[in-house]
Parts: structure tokens; sequence; C-alpha cells
């Protein structure tokens, strides 16, 4: 496999989320991509079957937020201080999914621990949720945070990284973000709920999330990080990652 490395730096939400699909349709059989990217403005992301009315526009229009759709599903994201992840990889009948969901988390580990020693507790969720139940019932589920999925990183039993993943043809796009501040526990003001619940799931992520900068105490590095990300990518899937030039799509 060879394998292409992008750093596209910051857009909007509907820039990026095109790019991660263009990056889908273009993909050769042989060529697998890593992309990392951020978000200007903030924005909110939701889920392929979640709908726009989940989220205050309103609100969210007034304090300068992004909203958009992802390709992939799960549940309400705001992606403010962190570092947004891709990867683009070609799928046969050999290939599963789900060990690839695996493989993918695990580089990101070792990226992790290359940035930092600090973070060399990082490790998988080892329980699926039932999301079909969660979905229905709980008012939480509105925000993809508040519940670790299998195989999605986590550091002393809270989460630093949420992924999500869909197959397009014969080609699995997985994104995903890794946190490094706090902002994104603010998502709950955004949501289409009473003061309350809102209350609650604001304290629900705080307690179920963590951040660089919280376990690290000292703000990111964001080139440095990027530079380490690749490097647990290269060294896990033991690849030169080449770096390739930006392809053009609507912003």
């Amino acid at each position: 496999m060879i394998w292409s490395f992008i750093n596209t730096g910051f857009n909007t939400g509907k820039y990026n989320m095109n790019y991660d699909l263009q990056l889908a349709a273009d993909c050769k059989p042989n060529e697998a991509i890593l992309r990392l990217y951020r978000w200007a403005p903030y924005c909110i992301s939701i889920g392929a079957n979640q709908s726009f009315e989940s989220i205050d526009k309103k609100k969210a229009k007034e304090e300068n937020l992004d909203i958009v759709k992802r390709p992939t599903g799960g549940r309400a994201v705001l992606h403010s201080e962190e570092l947004t992840y891709s990867v683009i990889y070609p799928i046969d009948s050999a290939t599963s999914a789900h060990t690839l969901y695996h493989q993918i988390n695990m580089a990101l580990a070792k990226g992790l621990m290359i940035y930092d020693d600090k973070l060399s507790g990082v490790d998988l969720e080892n329980v699926q949720p039932d999301f079909l139940s969660l979905y229905r019932n709980d008012k939480a589920s509105a925000v993809c945070f508040a519940v670790p999925s299998k195989n999605e990183l986590k550091l002393s039993g809270r989460k630093l990284v949420g992924s999500a993943q869909r197959k397009l043809n014969n080609v699995i796009l997985q994104h995903g973000s890794i946190l490094t501040g706090t902002f994104h526990r603010k998502l709950a003001d955004y949501l289409s709920l009473s003061k309350d619940e809102k209350e609650k799931i604001k304290d629900e992520v705080k307690q179920k999330t963590i951040e660089l900068e919280t376990i690290l105490n000292k703000k990111v590095d964001f080139g440095r990080l990027s530079e380490s990300i690749k490097s647990g990518f290269e060294l896990y899937f033991n690849a030169e990652l080449i770096e390739s030039g930006f392809i053009q799509t609507e912003n």
C-alpha cells in the first residue's frame, strides 16, 4: 500500500467534509491517505442520520459557528480546539472495516505517545455500547463524545479521540477528533434541549472526556502534534507517508 499525507490546515465545515468525500471518490486501489485538518470558524457537525433540528441553528449562527452534516454516522460534535484526522483506505474482500478501525486508532495512539511520554497510558475502549438503545432513550445521545465506542482512544477511562467510519463503494472513510482543549464541552449550549438537559449533558461530557491540554497542562504545539501523528502511522503501518498536494473542492 502506498500512503500519502496531506495537511490542509484551517477550512470551513463544508470544505472539510467535501474534501474528505473527494479524497474517497478519487482513491486508487493501492493508495491510502492520511489527512490532518482544523476548522475556521468552529463548526458543529452532525451524523449522516441526525436531524439539523437537533441543533439550535439561531444560536449557532449568532455565535459564528458553522453547521455541517458528516458523511459518517454518530451524533453531534463541536469541532473547535482539536486536530482532526481522516483516513481514506481502499478495501477488498480480505479487508475488515472493523480491523481497519482498530488499526487506525492504534496508529493514532503511537503518534500521541511520540508527541509526549505522558500519553503512554492511552488505550482502546474494549466495550461496545448499544447505540440503538442509547439513541432511542437518552438525551445525551445527541452528543458524540458522551459515549465512547469500542476501539476509540481513551486515557484514564475518559475519551480523548472520537472517530466515525463509513464504507463508500470500495473505500473506507474514517475521520475523527483529537481533543486538545475544553471548548468542545460547550456543545450542549447549541442543542435544541431544555436548560436542565443541557446542564446534564455538559456534566456528562466533562466527566467522560479528556483533552491534551488538560493531561499535559500546557498548550498544544499543533505542528509537532501533526508530525507525531504522521510518524505514528508510518511506524504502525510500516510505510513512508509521502506528502501530497491539495485537491480543488467547493468551499
